[in-house]
């Protein structure tokens, strides 16, 4: 058996592609294992506040509403927002070995950072990043070698297995980072809009914390992605976290020297009090002078380009026009000399 350079690349290939499989099915199997685990507590405790709510136990009357939050019932006066977080935390439990440093080797912070700035913060989103990672580095090479087989081609097949592992292997990272870059310019975008906003309900008496619980709840739809990271801010500050601590997340998100200065702003005002309409309106006349300078620069670079183009188009054209008759006249008279 002649070992060739293809079938020593398909026989690692299959070794590589075998080797993960048999990663995922250990992964797989610790997951099953602790959901197994996580179902026998959780019909453990079902148990035990039931035989409190029914006073079979000693303590039943205080411990109530213990029961009631160990088994994840919802209590008298808990919001639709504390039900929505504690489903998605159930969700995410068999995930949380991503928080681990295996998972914080295999998803690195430069991925969980554009995952968030796309819009995927969830554990689950991590986890289809890794498997979409590891599957089109796989299918992709596998791919390829299916058809340099059927074509029979044997030049640079080592090469071309090679970008198609590495297309593979970077190409969900391509698309969150364009994802991302996106974002980044409708959050610069919405920004403005999102201060008039603030300024208007706080100019007719609404605290800040009404001000912002309306804006994520009501203007979804004009501000989709400052809106979201507003509700997500909100749900930490409903949980417990300071505002400074729940407002960290927007400050530094898109990078965006405004945002976090508006969201500092917004800090000061909620720690010491104070009128905030006033700073608020110079925020607002300062980041529209940016925009308009920003704007005058781009107009400036596209008159230099539209330079060129009118050279390239409109210079031959007025060259035959201008100068055409003139070159008529001249190859008359010389036609009329050479009879």
């Amino acid at each position: 058996m002649n070992l060739t350079p293809t079938l020593l690349t398909a026989l690692s290939l299959g070794l590589l592609a075998l080797a993960l499989l048999a990663l995922a099915g250990g992964m797989v199997a610790g997951e099953l294992r602790r959901a197994r685990s996580d179902e026998l507590i959780r019909r453990a405790i079902k148990r035990s506040a039931a035989a409190i709510a029914e006073g079979n136990l000693p303590g039943a009357a205080s411990n109530t509403s213990n029961a009631r939050i160990e088994t994840g019932a919802p209590t008298p006066g808990a919001t639709v927002d504390e039900d929505k977080d504690g489903e998605a935390q159930r969700r995410e439990l068999p995930l949380h070995w991503l928080d681990t440093r295996l998972g914080r080797a295999l998803v690195g912070d430069e991925d969980r950072r554009l995952l968030d700035q796309s819009g995927f913060s969830s554990l689950r989103a991590q986890w289809i990043f890794l498997v979409s990672r590891a599957g089109l580095a796989v299918v992709l090479p596998l791919l390829g070698w299916i058809i340099l087989s059927v074509s029979q081609s044997t030049q640079n097949n080592a090469l071309i297995l090679g970008v198609a592992f590495f297309a593979g292997f970077m190409a969900p990272k391509w698309l969150m980072r364009r994802r991302a870059k996106g974002r980044r310019e409708q959050a610069e975008h919405e920004l403005p809009l999102f201060v008039d906003l603030l300024r208007l309900l706080q100019g007719v008496g609404l605290s800040l914390d009404q001000t912002l619980q309306i804006m994520a709840a009501e203007f979804m739809e004009v501000l989709p992605v400052l809106g979201h990271e507003l509700e997500f801010a909100n749900r930490q500050y409903s949980q417990g976290r300071s505002r400074e601590h729940s407002l960290q997340r927007l400050a530094t998100l898109f990078d965006n020297e405004d945002m976090a200065g508006l969201v500092s702003l917004l800090v000061q005002v909620d720690r010491h009090g104070g009128a905030v309409q006033e700073p608020l309106r110079i925020f607002s006349d300062r980041l529209r002078e940016s925009r308009r300078n920003e704007m005058r620069e781009k107009i400036g670079k596209i008159t230099v380009k539209m330079t060129v183009i009118m050279i390239c188009t409109l210079l031959p054209a007025l060259i035959i026009v201008t100068a055409g008759p003139g070159f008529l006249a001249v190859i008359r008279s010389v036609g009329s000399m050479s009879r």
